[in-house]
């Protein structure tokens, strides 16, 4: 099989993968990439995408059963899961086909199987245990992203026991439902699943759910879940599984204390682990630590022409984050001088009900680094578009450092939120103090006037409130 040639093999498909790809070409490199399942990777077929879908369904479902506080009629109302699992699936599908018409445009070379390195510049691709093709360049990007960690005795087997994948294609609306761990994975489903009547369960290790948000914010989530119904369970553990027919009996731990709780259904999302088995890593000078690439600041690896970007890598584990190490990491290549990636400017976003976004430190964490802080913090309660939209339970937190002005954090909770945060992302982005945040003009009536008025109120200035 003779070899073929490009100035960069890209390995998976996904986020990091598909923008590596983009940019290499755009810089006039002769591109191949290699997807062993779906371009689009994780993110587009099996999370970002998919998972919003269903949650739009639920946001609507939520807004429909409120329809006469809007003066609005709406009678027998209900849902086919079936159905909104066919839409979440098909709006995946749409974008695949996107991916692909994107590589196609670009002039990327996409190869489907299976890539492993093959000794230096050289990759090999496989698909149903045949070689499909030998590949060669100075350069290559491995994207190969992560997967759900599996617990002991907590392991998913797709019928009673879910994944985040099984999850997203439920066969069966489950009455009642039991989510191991409350990250973004955990509490999206939760939020979903419990928005459209089940009863859900969410068992939390650590002292509280959401927990890389601030605690503020961490605090007043937990509150309203527990409004709509939502059984919440913190410093707690789940010891065992024992499966029947239809059910899952758990034995709960918590405060010394142990329970058994039968649920219809488990979702485990207990976190995720890099993708680094089968690639030929062996024999090379990349170092894996926890399951994951150690990379140094343009995706760099301790092997001489092999980059990592992505998931596979390490937190945050986010797709805008893949996208721009991927960035940094081919302009790297290329001979340019990209800034290195940094992880404070990374906006996170769980799009539950309410919804949670955050950027940069959290109070705790400026306080822990040193940082005099000034705090502000605005309700939606008090916002016009907020209660026009009815719906007021929400939260604007900013953290500066009371010396500098320094916008350290932004954190959010309510709606919209994952569309605003972007906003004071820009602001970190470009070292905006305080005071260039108080003389930008906001729009009224808007829900990101509450950015404008919870940075007044970190200096005692907020008009609204």
């Amino acid at each position: 099989m003779a070899e073929q040639t490009f100035d960069l093999i890209v390995v998976g498909g996904g986020p990091g993968g598909y923008t590596a790809a983009i940019r290499a070409s755009q810089l006039g490199m002769k591109t191949a990439i290699v997807e062993k399942e779906l371009l689009g990777g994780i993110c587009l077929n099996w999370g970002c995408i998919p998972t919003k879908a269903l949650l739009r369904t639920a946001e609507v479902f939520h807004l429909m059963q409120r329809a006469q506080e809007f003066g609005l009629n709406a009678d027998n109302i209900g849902f086919d899961i079936a159905a909104v699992v066919k839409r979440s699936r098909g709006v995946a599908s749409q974008l695949n086909g996107g991916v692909k018409h994107l590589m196609k445009k670009n002039g990327v070379t996409v190869f489907e199987g299976h890539a492993k390195l093959a000794g230096k510049g050289r990759v090999s691709i496989s698909k149903d245990g045949k070689a499909v093709a030998d590949l060669g360049a100075k350069n290559i990007i491995l994207a190969t992203g992560a997967r759900a960690r599996e617990l002991p005795g907590l392991e998913a087997d797709g019928e009673l026991v879910w994944s985040y994948r099984h999850a997203m294609v439920p066969k069966v609306f489950p009455k009642t439902l039991l989510v191991i761990g409350s990250g973004a994975i955990g509490i999206e489903f939760a939020s979903f699943y419990q928005t459209l009547g089940a009863k859900v369960t969410v068992v939390e290790v650590l002292d509280r759910i959401v927990p890389v948000e601030d605690a503020e914010i961490s605090a007043f989530a937990h509150k309203q879940f527990e409004k709509q119904g939502m059984v919440i369970k913190t410093q707690a553990a789940v010891k065992a599984l024992k499966k029947s027919a239809n059910s899952v009996t758990a034995t709960i731990e918590q405060g010394g204390k142990t329970e058994t709780l039968a649920f219809d259904r488990v979702i485990s999302a207990v976190g995720i682990v890099g993708n680094v088995e089968n690639l030929g890593l062996e024999g090379t000078k990349i170092k894996v630590e926890k399951t994951h690439v150690i990379i140094g600041p343009y995706g760099e690896t301790g092997e001489p022409g092999v980059y990592a970007v992505g998931d596979l890598c390490g937190p945050p584990w986010l797709a805008h984050k893949a996208g721009h190490e991927a960035v940094i990491c081919v302009e790297k290549i290329a001979g340019l001088h990209p800034h290195p990636l940094n992880v404070l400017g990374i906006p996170g976003c769980t799009y539950c009900h309410p919804q949670i976004a955050s950027v940069g430190l959290t109070e705790q964490a400026a306080k822990d680094k040193g940082h005099q802080v000034k705090v502000g913090r605005y309700p939606f309660i008090a916002n016009g578009k907020a209660i026009a939209l009815g719906d007021v339970n929400g939260l604007v937190k900013t953290v500066f450092d009371a010396k500098t002005g320094e916008l350290l954090g932004a954190h959010m909770i309510g709606p919209e939120v994952t569309e605003m945060i972007q906003g004071y992302a820009v602001a970190k982005t470009l070292e905006t103090t305080e005071q260039e945040l108080m003389h930008t003009v906001f729009p009224h009536p808007t829900l990101s006037e509450m950015m404008h008025e919870s940075v007044l109120a970190a200096y005692g200035r907020a008009i609204n409130l």
